[in-house]
């Protein structure tokens, strides 16, 4: 009986010491050269900030974990920020405008091979039609109005313009002077070359270019003289502006017309000589006198 409860007591001994040798307890770190295991580090203890294991079972916190728990909202969470609003472009120069600097851009375009007719000053259907095919050719946008970007661009591709390149003798080639135009003083009108030449004594001073009356409404044609002059003048009959008129026939005249600065030839006038460059018409009225010829011809 002694001897069975020996080796009940042996028994017991015995399994108590391979249990104690295959315990599952917390993991905790393990001391480098050291035998037995440490205590378990604090890390190891689940804190309100860590989250469950996928088991449901407390333990340590992976990186991925954490910080999906504590990290702010991502971006895609947050209301995305408004767009900046689009710069205004600043205009240079665009439709309607009458300007030196037109007058230069027109010469530059000239330069380009972009315009065939001589600079005005008026920016008209021309030179929106000449300026957005730069821009196009340019990888611009394409508005017809020249901005910042558009007149840099322009300005660096061309050679700025010399006085004969901004005021040409004419867009149109002058005809050969009809035989009346040959003596005294004379505005000598071409309708063939639509040119004005202003001669003295059988010699050209200036040219510009003109053009005349519809079949409707035809510009007479002969010899005149210059019966009256106006600076400023109104249209009884179109009240539309006829500034430098220098009337010669009935109320036909060489004024400058508006119309044909913006349109060109696409317009014509009533049965007076139009012409479309306001400066150097005001200087042919300064130099025209009352009584000086008026010669119109094929």
């Amino acid at each position: 009986m002694h001897r069975q409860k020996a080796i009940v007591r042996a028994l017991g001994l015995a399994t108590a010491v391979a249990l104690a040798a295959t315990a599952c307890g917390p993991q905790g770190t393990e001391s480098t050269g050291s035998s037995s295991s440490a205590p378990a580090s604090p890390t190891a203890v689940a804190s309100p900030e860590t989250s469950p294991s996928s088991d449901g079972k407390p333990g340590d916190a992976s990186p991925s974990a954490s910080a999906s728990s504590s990290a702010a909202p991502s971006p895609s969470a947050s209301a995305s920020p408004s767009p900046s609003p689009s710069p205004t472009v600043k205009q240079v120069m665009a439709n309607g405008d009458d300007s030196e600097l037109v007058r230069e851009l027109q010469a530059r375009l000239r330069q380009l091979k972009l315009m065939s007719v001589a600079p005005t000053g008026f920016y008209g259907s021309k030179t929106t039609a000449a300026v957005r095919s730069f821009q196009t050719k340019n990888g611009l946008s394409a508005t017809g109005g020249v901005d910042e970007a558009t007149w840099k661009k322009i300005q660096n591709l061309t050679k700025r313009p010399t006085a004969d390149e901004l005021r040409p003798p004419t867009v149109n080639e002058p005809d050969a002077p009809d035989a009346r135009c040959m003596t005294g003083r004379v505005m000598c009108i071409s309708k063939e070359s639509r040119t004005l030449a202003w001669m003295i004594d059988g010699k050209v001073v200036s040219t510009l270019d003109v053009r005349f009356g519809s079949e409707n409404t035809p510009t007479r044609e002969g010899e005149f003289k210059v019966d009256r002059k106006e600076r400023t003048w109104t249209s009884t009959l179109y009240h539309t502006p006829m500034p430098y008129s220098m009337f010669f026939s009935r109320g036909q005249a060489v004024h400058f017309s508006a119309d044909f600065a913006a349109r060109g030839y696409a317009g014509a006038s009533h049965g007076c000589v139009n012409v479309r460059d306001k400066a150097k018409l005001a200087t042919l009225f300064d130099a025209v006198r009352v009584g000086d010829k008026v010669v119109v011809y094929w």
